[in-house]
């Protein structure tokens, strides 16, 4: 029996028989992992609460066929716990786990930077320090820019003109005049500059913005990461947006 340790975040569970569970965890060192934790539904279970969406946990596991079994669980923060009374904070970290598990495609694939950038998202929303949805969406940001999809703030996504117009989803990011295909949508200067701020973590700068400015970064952050996604993040609709 090969047995394995690392700590990471529950990222969603499914139900197994009668009372087990099927875990899926972003972890620090081995990536995504599918297991199996034995008896976890029942009311005796050696691991209480320690298995569930959000809990940052320290495990130990044993190598299956098809899928680990967990044999051990620590729990180093319950994030759950905190976030479970604010609605705005739970929506964002609900969809926060669910872009990590979409941007994790293959199992057991070493993630470290999208596994820290989860944490300190998560982190972020339970100590109330900014506004939910401007945490959402510097993670969706950073963590596009990990995967390789970041986009075009500061110059012309096609052409690297400086004299921007437009931001356009299917060029990257910014377009100049020229380059601007159909579709593209003219933002406000200032939603441009905050989300410049929040992919660099400047909280002053974002902090400072304007409602209607978060409203329309908002819109056009969960536009780019759904696309590169190709596919919908369901609990976007749950998450409560600023007005416009």
């Amino acid at each position: 029996m090969s047995l394995y340790r690392d700590e990471g975040v529950v990222l969603r569970t499914q139900k197994l028989g009668e009372a087990d569970r099927i875990i899926t965890i972003l972890a620090r060192r081995t990536g995504k992992i599918r297991a199996v934790a034995k008896g976890v539904r029942r009311t005796t279970s050696r691991f209480g609460g320690r298995l569930e969406p959000f809990t940052h946990v320290d495990v130990q596991l044993h190598t299956g066929r098809t899928l680990d079994v967990v044999t051990q669980a620590e729990t180093i923060r319950p994030y759950g716990e905190a976030l479970a009374s604010d609605y705005p904070r739970y929506t964002a970290g609900s969809a926060m786990l669910e872009t990590a598990d979409r941007l994790t495609h293959g199992e057991k694939e070493p993630a470290l930077r999208q596994f820290l950038l989860l944490v300190g998202g998560l982190r972020t929303l339970a100590e109330r320090e900014h506004e939910a949805r401007l945490v959402l969406d510097a993670y969706f940001l950073r963590s596009l820019a990990v995967a390789g999809y970041a986009p075009a703030l500061e110059a012309c996504a096609k052409c690297q003109a400086p004299a921007i117009r437009a931001f356009a989803i299917v060029a990257g990011g910014v377009v100049c005049g020229a380059c601007k295909p159909a579709g593209a949508v003219v933002p406000a200067g200032e939603t441009i500059r905050l989300m410049t701020a929040l992919l660099r973590g400047d909280w002053a700068t974002a902090d400072a913005s304007e409602s209607r400015h978060r409203g329309e970064c908002s819109g056009l952050v969960a536009a780019y990461l759904q696309w590169h996604l190709e596919h919908g993040i369901r609990s976007l609709r749950h998450v409560e947006r600023e007005p416009v």
